[in-house]
């Protein structure tokens, strides 16, 4: 395979096996959010392209249902294959078209490639049951089967690996795809993956890739009849419209949604691994993750000294350019991102918060209007202000004081999200102890928020999401069990 980049040809929706032209034949132009510049365009799908996707995938998916499991695993062996030959060309779109630094590039590359190694293994882990009948000379056999067609809706600040833990498992446990990826990366969440998926000998209309606004054809792709399961990765309203749409046509809905996590620290924790994870956890990609630090509990009697040493690593983070090699914190995504975070920052230094370093953005030669925000330390912050109570999305870190360990689960439970969250105590056995009283899918003990891993359940709860992603989780989301009975002996009926 040669090798990608941003400036060849993406001005093509994938459908049944297809390079097309986007139906009204626009384009929609991508920027680069370091430079500003627009770097490639892609096609403005419209409802009658997604019509056209969800036709082929659901005419493809009987065949490569019936396809045997060594024939799905060798595609997930080809994508693996994709993956390794076009490493640092995957970085650099990244970089060009997310804002991603090296680092997030990297790890970005690593987490997909284990997600299709992981799906490498889910046609041979289709198992059904055998159970035992009440019935005489009856034979019970449970089958797991492909759901049939699966839409994944993923976002931008993950968009390789937040695509990937999606329609890797989807294709290789028999179902067909319709992939619509973020507006704002719809190269490297999206169009890439027809392009490494082009070795496996996929039958046409296995998957399919729609880009477009969502404003303009996201109704129609997450209320799409033909759809049985809609995979949705994205902010919580969203997601709450995008499940009810789902569920009209009786689709199951896998949503992970927003998170409001809580990283905490009590008074016998030790400082330097806390603020080493809380660097990392609220920091790496700008902040735009998830599962990043969006609250630092810190007990009253460490408060001011975590504050200090908190600010003192902030303040020596290299922002910038994502193309800068040095470059930890790069550019928000867009403006209303940037703007949005900003706000939440002035909201809460008015409503009595200190402002300790950052809040502002970082100029980026030859720039106008950079979309990299300082990295940001308030102090003093309640749980009720603006960017404490929201999902703020930036490289900002509000640190709020408790006094106990109970304060300290109170305030970590006292929002709707319930995504992920970490602890720092005397000892593993301390944290744990805090850990389970957290209404959180995930807590982390002796680390930050952001972990993954592809053979590892990755779920929330409350308002953080509904299904799972993830190893048998995911799998089975996106399949079936079937029953079939087998009377092997004449049955006595009672009339």
């Amino acid at each position: 395979m040669t090798q990608l980049g941003i400036a060849d040809d993406w001005s093509a929706l994938y459908i049944d096996g297809e390079w097309t032209e986007a139906d009204g034949g626009e384009t929609i132009a991508v920027e680069d959010p370091s430079t500003r510049e627009t770097v490639a365009h892609v096609p403005r799908g419209t409802e009658a392209d997604v019509d056209a996707a969800y036709e082929a995938a659901a005419a493809a998916q009987e065949e490569w249902a019936a396809a045997p499991p060594a024939r799905r695993e060798e595609a997930m062996q080809s994508l693996l294959d994709a993956l390794e030959d076009q490493h640092e060309s995957i970085v650099d779109l990244l970089s060009r078209e997310a804002g991603g630094s090296r680092a997030m590039g990297e790890t970005s590359v690593q987490l997909a490639t284990d997600q299709a190694a992981e799906a490498a293994t889910l046609p041979r882990r289709m198992k059904g049951e055998h159970a035992a009948s009440n019935v005489p000379g009856k034979e019970n056999v449970v089958e797991r089967i492909p759901a049939g067609t699966v839409t994944v809706i993923s976002p931008w600040n993950f968009p390789l690996n937040l695509s990937m833990r999606a329609v890797a498992p989807a294709i290789a446990a028999g179902n067909t795809v319709v992939l619509k990826p973020s507006t704002n990366t719809p190269i490297v969440g999206g169009l890439l993956f027809a392009k490494l998926l082009a070795e496996a000998d996929l039958p046409d209309g296995v998957l399919n890739v729609v880009t477009g606004r969502g404003s303009e054809i996201g109704d129609r792709v997450a209320s799409h009849p033909v759809s049985d399961v809609v995979a949705f990765t994205g902010s919580t309203p969203v997601g709450r419209q995008v499940a009810a749409q789902a569920a009209e046509n009786l689709a199951t809905p896998a949503m992970e949604l927003g998170g409001n996590n809580a990283h905490i620290v009590t008074a016998e924790a030790d400082l330097d691994r806390a603020i080493d994870a809380a660097v990392f956890g609220s920091f790496v990609h700008q902040g735009q993750v998830c599962i990043s630090i969006n609250r630092h509990l810190v007990h009253e009697s460490v408060h001011d000294e975590y504050v200090d040493r908190l600010v003192e690593r902030a303040e020596s983070i290299p922002a910038g350019s994502a193309h800068d090699p040095g470059t930890i914190v790069g550019p928000i995504i867009d403006e209303s991102q940037r703007d949005q975070m900003l706000e939440y920052v002035e909201e809460t230094v008015a409503a009595g918060a200190t402002l300790e370093t950052g809040g502002e953005t970082v100029s980026i030669e030859g720039v106008d209007d950079s979309l990299v925000v300082a990295p940001t330390v308030l102090s003093e912050v309640t749980n009720d202000m603006s960017a404490a109570c929201f999902e703020h999305f930036g490289p900002i870190a509000p640190v709020i004081s408790f006094s106990d360990v109970d304060e300290a689960v109170a305030l970590a439970n006292d929002t709707e999200y319930g995504l992920s969250g970490s602890v720092h105590a005397s000892d593993v056995a301390a944290g744990k102890a805090i850990a389970d009283r957290l209404e959180t899918g995930m807590v982390h003990v002796g680390d930050q928020p952001i972990n993954d891993e592809a053979h590892v359940p990755f779920s929330g709860t409350k308002a953080s999401g509904m299904g799972g992603y993830n190893a048998d989780e995911f799998l089975r989301e996106v399949t079936e069990t079937k029953w079939i009975s087998l009377q092997h002996e004449p049955r006595e009926y009672p009339f």
